[in-house]
């Protein structure tokens, strides 16, 4: 057999994990923990990249979409948080079972 003819197309590169995450977010909508899987970086790391691209894609008339964490347990819904990371636990009934929350950009 043809082992030439068999391998798989290279995966499309990007200039900067930051690229590479707003590409995802264009086309999905993803929590960071997903996105930390798919690019094979630390989900922190993430965390810290979505907090730049929110500030900097209102140059481009874009915006970082963030659906918010909500409590699997009671249902609370963590409106007034600003950091994008996941809380780690419900002010409310005190669970830690927490939906994280989901990212997408949109056109502003």
């Amino acid at each position: 057999m043809d082992k030439k003819a068999a391998a798989p197309e290279p995966a499309e590169r990007f200039e900067t994990i930051r690229h590479y995450i707003a590409a995802l977010l264009e086309e999905g909508t993803y929590t960071s923990k997903e996105l930390a899987g798919i690019i094979k970086i630390p989900e922190r790391d993430v965390c810290d990249h979505l907090e730049h691209l929110q500030r900097t894609l209102r140059k481009g008339g874009k915006q970082l979409a963030v659906i918010s964490a909500a409590c699997r347990h009671c249902g609370f819904i963590f409106k007034k948080r600003d950091r994008l990371t996941k809380p780690g636990k419900c002010p409310s009934c005190r669970s830690i079972h927490i939906q994280p929350p989901l990212f997408h950009i949109q056109q502003c």
